[in-house]
């Protein structure tokens, strides 16, 4: 335990620096992938909610739950980024950025059609997860342990992501449209 404990310490910085590299690569812009990177912690919330509820420690299998949640946390939030950059970048082009109203409307356009597909994905991997939090067979006490954080950190992760990354978007491009404006 002791030096499957020591690898994690090392595994598990890599891994989010390797997930860093990778958004970074993706989006070409520090600041996209610090936004992106910021639905980390509003899906661990939720992990660790759900571990404390049911007494799990943490063992290995819910690091590689964990591992796996900052992956797909990566994932949505790029698209989540995705959907708004097009909508600000749509407004833009039609020259209706001009205000921060017009960066609101942008935003909003961005967001909603960000909901669906935010709510099909989370569906989705809760159905595939919630029959093994509920497994009895062989190797169900470790896949319960992986699939855990993962099942916890969707959860806020859909309740907390869609209302907070247009915040957060909107106050990063208000504050560069209010530069360019002056």
């Amino acid at each position: 335990m002791l030096r499957a404990q020591r690898r994690l310490l090392l595994v598990v910085p890599m891994t989010l620096v390797i997930i860093f590299v990778i958004i970074y690569l993706n989006t070409r812009s520090l600041p996209k992938t610090c936004i992106v990177f910021l639905a980390v912690p509003f899906s661990l919330v939720g992990a660790f909610w759900l571990l404390y509820l049911l007494d799990y420690n943490l063992s290995i299998a819910v690091w590689v739950g964990l591992i796996a949640l900052a992956g797909l946390d990566a994932e949505t939030g790029v698209v989540m980024l995705l959907y708004l950059d097009i909508a600000y970048k749509s407004a833009t082009q039609e020259g209706r950025m001009r205000h921060r109203q017009d960066l609101v409307e942008a935003i909003y356009h961005g967001a909603v059609h960000r909901v669906r597909p935010k709510i099909m994905t989370a569906a989705v991997i809760l159905a595939g997860l919630l029959p093994i939090m509920w497994s009895r067979g062989t190797g169900g006490d470790v896949m319960k342990r992986i699939a855990a954080p993962m099942v916890g950190g969707v959860v806020t992760s859909v309740a907390t992501e869609l209302p907070v990354y247009p915040v957060i978007y909107h106050i990063w491009r208000g504050w560069k449209l209010q530069n360019v404006s002056k």
